[in-house]
């Protein structure tokens, strides 16, 4: 729940879900994030929190908007997603009203590393009946997931730890879960992984008509795949500053 584990005065980073990226030097893509600190918890999936200040100056972040939260709690950090519902001033103090659209759960600060790159999946939207199936059997089994159904052809464009963005020729809709399979190259070897994910947010690429960027944020994803996942980022990373520097492999 998230009041065992957030409580007024934690530090929370929003981390903006539909902004403008910078790509650092070594491939890392960056978003504009804002940092704040909780002012009460309403619900278990409603909080507030302050709106924040840059130089000074506040920010009047937008209502609607979707943001990727990390709390730094005195239990460790945990992350979720969220979409500002109101925001308002009161006894000198300005908030915001943050609706929380994804479960808590907590994770290394190491997952935060996005990679920018291009890899190759597939995908299709998971029915209800298959999800409720895959609970029975463990949660995150997805081998017993049908992989025999038609999947969509789709493009990666950037990975972390905890999820994903890729473009595809249809929308989603937000909340839909999907399995999402993809090939990493670790240390020369392909390893195939399928996973679900969630839908964040999906939608249409200005100038680029019937192209779709989707946001997803991964459920259920198995520990080891996660590592995988995360040291893929990594050793990608190490190739990109040395390619950058000018030492071979």
């Amino acid at each position: 729940m998230l009041s065992d584990h957030v409580i007024p005065g934690d530090k929370v980073d929003l981390t903006e879900v539909k902004s403008e990226e910078r790509v650092t030097k070594n491939g890392i893509i960056e978003r504009k994030t804002y940092t704040s600190r909780v002012f009460d918890i309403i619900s278990e999936d409603e909080i507030k929190v302050n709106m924040p200040f840059i130089d000074g100056h506040i920010v009047l972040l937008e209502i609607g908007d979707d943001y990727d939260l990390c709390f730094y709690s005195g239990k460790g950090l945990y992350q979720c997603y969220g979409r500002v519902t109101d925001r308002y001033k009161a006894n000198n103090m300005y908030v915001l009203t943050v609706e929380l659209t994804s479960p808590l759960r907590k994770f290394q600060r190491r997952e935060y590393y996005r990679l920018n790159c291009i890899l190759n999946m597939k995908c299709r939207e998971v029915q209800d009946q298959e999800l409720q199936e895959l609970e029975e059997v463990g949660g995150n089994d997805v081998r017993f997931i049908n992989t025999d159904l038609t999947l969509e052809d789709g493009v990666i464009v950037d990975i972390s730890g905890g999820g994903a963005k890729f473009i595809s020729d249809r929308r989603f809709e937000r909340g839909t879960k999907i399995l999402f399979v993809f090939s990493l190259n670790l240390n020369g070897r392909f390893t195939e992984y399928s996973v679900i994910g969630k839908i964040i947010l999906s939608e249409s690429i200005e100038g680029r008509e019937g192209e779709y960027k989707n946001h997803i944020q991964f459920v259920n994803i198995k520990d080891k795949d996660r590592e995988g996942i995360i040291r893929y980022i990594f050793e990608e990373e190490r190739k990109i500053r040395k390619k950058a520097s000018g030492i071979e492999e």
